[in-house]
Protein backbone atom coordinates (compact mmCIF):
# COMPACT_ATOMS: atom_id res chain seq x y z
CA UNK A 1 0.00 0.00 0.00
CA UNK A 2 2.92 2.18 0.81
CA UNK A 3 4.25 1.39 -2.88
CA UNK A 4 0.74 2.58 -3.89
CA UNK A 5 1.00 5.76 -2.52
CA UNK A 6 4.57 6.18 -3.66
CA UNK A 7 3.41 5.46 -7.21
CA UNK A 8 0.52 7.27 -7.35
CA UNK A 9 2.53 10.03 -5.75
CA UNK A 10 5.13 9.68 -8.68
CA UNK A 11 2.12 9.97 -11.39
CA UNK A 12 0.51 12.67 -9.23
CA UNK A 13 3.63 15.36 -8.88
CA UNK A 14 4.75 14.14 -12.90
CA UNK A 15 7.59 12.42 -12.01
CA UNK A 16 7.67 8.92 -14.86
CA UNK A 17 7.12 6.32 -12.48
CA UNK A 18 9.99 2.84 -12.94
CA UNK A 19 7.62 1.69 -15.46
CA UNK A 20 7.39 4.86 -17.51
CA UNK A 21 10.83 5.25 -17.34
CA UNK A 22 11.71 1.91 -18.18
CA UNK A 23 9.31 1.83 -21.06
CA UNK A 24 11.02 4.93 -22.66
CA UNK A 25 14.55 2.98 -22.15
CA UNK A 26 12.99 0.39 -23.51
CA UNK A 27 11.86 2.76 -26.85
CA UNK A 28 15.29 4.22 -27.14
CA UNK A 29 16.90 0.72 -27.06
CA UNK A 30 14.98 -0.02 -29.94
CA UNK A 31 15.32 3.20 -31.75
CA UNK A 32 19.21 2.93 -31.45
CA UNK A 33 18.91 -0.86 -32.49
CA UNK A 34 16.67 0.01 -35.65
CA UNK A 35 18.77 2.99 -36.57
CA UNK A 36 21.94 0.80 -36.32
CA UNK A 37 19.99 -1.63 -39.22
CA UNK A 38 19.23 0.67 -41.01
CA UNK A 39 22.62 1.76 -41.08
CA UNK A 40 24.21 -1.15 -41.55
CA UNK A 41 21.41 -1.83 -44.43
CA UNK A 42 22.76 1.58 -46.19
CA UNK A 43 25.91 0.25 -46.30
CA UNK A 44 25.29 -3.04 -47.52
CA UNK A 45 23.37 -1.09 -50.60
CA UNK A 46 26.09 1.18 -51.59
CA UNK A 47 28.73 -1.63 -51.03
CA UNK A 48 26.48 -3.53 -53.81
CA UNK A 49 25.82 -0.88 -55.58
CA UNK A 50 29.68 -0.10 -55.93
CA UNK A 51 29.96 -3.78 -56.71
CA UNK A 52 27.92 -3.74 -59.60
CA UNK A 53 28.79 -0.90 -60.97
CA UNK A 54 32.71 -1.93 -60.66
CA UNK A 55 31.33 -5.72 -62.36
CA UNK A 56 29.73 -3.82 -65.08
CA UNK A 57 32.57 -1.43 -65.98
CA UNK A 58 34.77 -4.62 -65.98
CA UNK A 59 32.17 -6.81 -68.42
CA UNK A 60 32.42 -3.60 -70.59
CA UNK A 61 36.17 -3.42 -70.45
CA UNK A 62 36.32 -7.23 -71.38
CA UNK A 63 33.76 -6.90 -74.51
CA UNK A 64 35.46 -3.65 -75.51
CA UNK A 65 39.07 -6.12 -75.28
CA UNK A 66 37.40 -8.81 -77.26
CA UNK A 67 35.75 -7.07 -79.74
CA UNK A 68 39.20 -5.18 -80.45
CA UNK A 69 41.05 -8.26 -80.32
CA UNK A 70 38.56 -10.06 -83.08
CA UNK A 71 38.78 -6.68 -85.30
CA UNK A 72 42.41 -7.11 -84.98
CA UNK A 73 42.76 -11.01 -85.83
CA UNK A 74 41.03 -9.80 -89.02
CA UNK A 75 42.58 -6.71 -89.39
CA UNK A 76 45.87 -8.44 -89.74
CA UNK A 77 44.69 -10.72 -92.53
CA UNK A 78 43.77 -8.04 -94.35
CA UNK A 79 47.33 -6.40 -93.89
CA UNK A 80 48.17 -9.15 -96.62
CA UNK A 81 46.38 -8.04 -99.10
CA UNK A 82 47.39 -5.09 -98.81
CA UNK A 83 50.68 -5.74 -98.96
CA UNK A 84 50.13 -7.91 -102.27
CA UNK A 85 48.69 -4.58 -103.62
CA UNK A 86 51.81 -2.57 -102.78
CA UNK A 87 54.11 -5.36 -104.03
CA UNK A 88 51.78 -5.39 -107.19
CA UNK A 89 52.02 -1.32 -107.95
CA UNK A 90 55.61 -1.42 -107.14
CA UNK A 91 56.67 -3.25 -110.51
CA UNK A 92 56.58 -1.18 -113.32
CA UNK A 93 53.68 -2.38 -115.86
CA UNK A 94 53.86 -2.01 -119.82
CA UNK A 95 51.70 0.70 -121.49
CA UNK A 96 49.01 -1.91 -122.52
CA UNK A 97 48.40 -2.49 -118.54
CA UNK A 98 48.37 0.86 -117.80
CA UNK A 99 44.31 0.35 -117.26
CA UNK A 100 44.75 -2.43 -114.80
CA UNK A 101 47.36 -0.47 -113.11
CA UNK A 102 44.51 2.41 -111.86
CA UNK A 103 42.23 0.12 -111.03
CA UNK A 104 44.42 -1.84 -108.80
CA UNK A 105 45.23 1.62 -107.17
CA UNK A 106 41.87 2.65 -107.00
CA UNK A 107 41.26 -0.85 -104.92
CA UNK A 108 44.93 -0.05 -102.67
CA UNK A 109 43.66 3.35 -101.87
CA UNK A 110 40.08 2.45 -100.95
CA UNK A 111 41.36 -0.44 -98.75
CA UNK A 112 43.84 1.99 -97.53
CA UNK A 113 40.86 4.39 -96.72
CA UNK A 114 38.43 1.53 -95.33
CA UNK A 115 41.41 0.47 -92.85
CA UNK A 116 42.34 4.15 -91.75
CA UNK A 117 38.40 4.78 -90.82
CA UNK A 118 38.50 1.81 -88.62
CA UNK A 119 41.91 3.36 -86.91
CA UNK A 120 45.02 1.42 -88.57
CA UNK A 121 47.62 4.02 -89.07
CA UNK A 122 51.19 2.88 -90.32
CA UNK A 123 54.09 2.96 -88.57
CA UNK A 124 56.36 5.78 -89.38
CA UNK A 125 59.91 3.95 -89.56
CA UNK A 126 62.81 5.04 -92.10
CA UNK A 127 65.23 7.68 -89.78
CA UNK A 128 63.92 6.50 -86.63
CA UNK A 129 65.88 4.33 -83.96
CA UNK A 130 65.23 1.16 -84.22
CA UNK A 131 62.79 -0.17 -81.66
CA UNK A 132 62.37 -3.92 -80.79
CA UNK A 133 58.62 -2.93 -79.56
CA UNK A 134 57.67 -1.52 -83.18
CA UNK A 135 60.92 -2.99 -85.80
CA UNK A 136 61.79 -6.41 -86.46
CA UNK A 137 65.28 -6.45 -87.96
CA UNK A 138 66.16 -8.49 -90.39
CA UNK A 139 68.91 -7.31 -92.10
CA UNK A 140 72.41 -5.23 -90.23
CA UNK A 141 74.07 -2.95 -93.27
CA UNK A 142 76.78 -0.09 -92.87
CA UNK A 143 75.57 2.92 -93.74
CA UNK A 144 77.56 6.05 -94.41
CA UNK A 145 75.80 9.27 -93.20
CA UNK A 146 73.28 6.52 -90.61
CA UNK A 147 73.89 6.56 -86.95
CA UNK A 148 74.21 3.09 -85.34
CA UNK A 149 70.98 1.80 -84.61
CA UNK A 150 69.08 3.90 -87.42
CA UNK A 151 66.09 2.24 -89.55
CA UNK A 152 67.19 2.81 -93.21
CA UNK A 153 64.99 0.27 -95.57
CA UNK A 154 61.51 -0.59 -94.86
CA UNK A 155 60.76 -4.61 -96.28
CA UNK A 156 57.10 -4.49 -95.01
CA UNK A 157 55.04 -1.56 -93.17
CA UNK A 158 54.14 -2.31 -89.69
CA UNK A 159 50.37 -1.39 -88.57
CA UNK A 160 49.10 -0.19 -85.19
CA UNK A 161 44.88 -0.22 -84.22
CA UNK A 162 44.63 2.47 -82.37
CA UNK A 163 47.38 2.09 -79.53
CA UNK A 164 48.21 -1.72 -80.40
CA UNK A 165 50.34 -2.91 -82.49
CA UNK A 166 49.03 -4.95 -85.01
CA UNK A 167 52.58 -5.98 -87.02
CA UNK A 168 55.96 -4.79 -86.63
CA UNK A 169 57.61 -3.29 -89.25
CA UNK A 170 60.28 -5.45 -91.02
CA UNK A 171 63.29 -3.14 -91.25
CA UNK A 172 66.66 -3.08 -92.20
CA UNK A 173 69.27 -1.32 -89.91
CA UNK A 174 72.24 0.84 -89.37
CA UNK A 175 75.70 -0.90 -87.95
CA UNK A 176 78.52 1.17 -87.08
CA UNK A 177 80.98 0.65 -90.05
Amino acid sequence: MIENEQTEGAAASGEPSETQHEAAESQDNAAAALTRERDELRDRLLRKSAEFDNYRKRIEKERRELSEWAAADVISEVLAVLDDFDLALSTEAPPEAQGYRAGVELIRRQLGEVLRKRGVTPLETLGTDFDPHLHQAVAYEESPGAREGEVIGELRKGYRLGERLLRPAMVRVAKAS
